[in-house]
C-alpha cells in the first residue's frame, strides 16, 4: 500500500497544518528500525533513515517504498545524519566518536575524528556533570550542520561540551563551549542548525534552551521556551523547527521533572527571533499518529513535508513504558 493510500491524521494549526501518515515506511519483511536516531532527505526527496537496527541506513522514496540499504557492519551506533546540497551524506556515530561523509550509495569519502578514540574530558560514563575539562574532537559527537560558506559545525555532546567548526576538507578551524549553564556553556549540546545569515543555533538539551551564536562562536541570544530540545532544522522560509523530548521520557537517573505536570514530547516552530508560531505533538497517548514519545531528529523535504525519528526503546520503551509497536518514524505531510 502506498503512503497516499494509508490513513492520515490531522495535526498542527494555522499555517503549519499537516497530516500524519500512519506507517508511512514500507519495510522489507522481517526488517525493523529498532529506533530511528536520524532522518534526512536528498535532492530527490528520498528519505535516508539512520537507525539502530541491523540495516543502519535505509533509503525510501517519498511514498515510503523501500529502495536500498547500506552501512551494515560500519557503524557502532547511529546518532545524527545530515545531507548537504551536493547530496553528501554525513553520519554521526557517537559511540565511534566520528562523523563520516559518504556518497548516497554509501562510499566513504571523509572521516572527522578518530574511530574508537574519545578525547580526554574526564567524564564518568554519560554523566555530563562529571566533565572535568573540554577536549578536542570528539567525545560522543551528536550532530552536524552546514554553513553557507561550506564550513561544517559539529556538536560534541555526550562526553564533551563543545561546538567544533571544520573546513570542508576536514581541518579543524575553531571550537567553543565549556560545561555549565551560563551563556556559551553547554550541558549536552545535542542538535545544531545554521541559518542563511550564518548564525548557529544549538540545542542545549539538558539546559532546556536553544543558544544562538555567530559563526565565530560569539553568544547572541538564547530561547528558553523549550523542554530538552533534541534537534533543530530551519526551512526555506526561515521557520525554525525544534523537536523536544520533554520530561516524560529519556531522563537520566539523577534527573527529575521540574514540576508536577511537565511538558512531554512535542514539535515547536519558531521564527528566527525565537517567537513561537506553532506547537503540537504532545498528547496523553504518545503512540497516537501525530503524537511523540521520544523525538530525536527531524528533517524537511523540498515540499515542506516533515519527517520525525524517535528513539523509543532507549528512552523508556525497553522498560515497557510504551507498547513495543510505538512508531519510531513519522511523516507529516504539509497541507496547503
Amino acid at each position: 500500500m502506498a503512503s497516499t493510500d494509508r490513513p492520515r491524521v490531522a495535526v498542527g494549526d494555522g499555517p503549519f497544518r499537516y497530516e500524519a501518515v500512519v506507517r508511512w515506511e514500507q519495510l522489507p519483511p522481517g526488517w525493523s528500525f529498532v529506533e530511528v536516531a536520524g532522518v534526512a532527505t536528498d535532492s530527490q526527496d528520498r528519505a535516508y533513515v539512520f537507525n539502530r537496527g541491523q540495516h543502519p541506513l535505509m533509503v525510501f522514496d517519498r511514498d515510503g517504498r523501500f529502495l536500498t540499504s547500506w552501512g551494515e557492519d560500519v557503524f557502532q551506533r547511529a546518532h545524527g545524519i545530515t545531507i548537504t546540497p551536493d547530496d553528501a551524506v554525513w553520519c554521526t556515530d557517537d559511540v565511534d566518536h566520528t562523523v563520516r561523509k559518504f556518497t548516497p550509495e554509501g562510499k566513504l569519502l571523509l572521516t572527522l575524528g578518530v574511530s574508537g578514540r574519545p578525547s580526554d574530558t574526564g567524564i564518568s560514563g554519560l554523566d555530563y556533570r562529571t566533565i572535568q575539562r573540554v577536549g578536542p574532537p570528539f567525545n560522543r559527537p551528536t550532530n552536524l550542520a552546514l554553513h553557507p560558506d561550506g564550513t561544517l559545525f559539529v556538536t560534541d555532546g555526550y562526553g564533551n561540551a563543545r561546538v567544533h567548526r571544520f573546513a570542508p576538507d576536514g581541518r579543524l578551524l575553531a571550537s567553543w563551549g565549556e560545561p555549565g549553564d551560563q551563556p556559551g556553556q553547554f550541558n549536552l549540546p545535542h542538535g545544531i542548525a545554521v541559518d542563511r545569515a550564518g548564525k548557529v543555533y544549538v540545542a542545549d538539551r539538558e539546559n532546556s534552551r536553544v543558544q544562538v551564536f555567530s559563526a565565530e562562536g560569539k553568544f547572541l541570544s538564547q530561547w528558553t521556551d523549550v523542554a530538552r530540545p533534541m534537534q533543530i532544522v530551519i526551512d526555506e522560509r526561515d521557520n525554525v523547527f525544534v523537536v523536544e523530548v520533554g520530561w516524560r521520557a529519556g531522563l537520566f537517573p539523577w534527573q527529575a521533572p521540574p514540576h508536577a505536570n511537565p511538558p512531554g514530547a512535542r514539535l515547536s516552530i519558531f521564527d528566527l527571533s525565537g517567537k513561537l508560531q506553532a506547537r503540537f505533538g504532545e498528547a496523553a497517548d504518545p503512540t497516537a499518529p501525530g503524537a511523540f514519545y521520544a523525538p530525536h531528529d527531524l528533517c524537511i523535504d523540498r515540499r515542506g513535508d516533515v519527517y520525525v525519528g524517535e528513539v523509543v526503546m532507549s528512552a523508556g520503551g525497553n522498560q515497557g513504558r510504551v507498547p513495543a509497536d510505538c512508531h519510531s518514524l513519522q511523516k507529516l505531510v504539509r497541507v496547503g
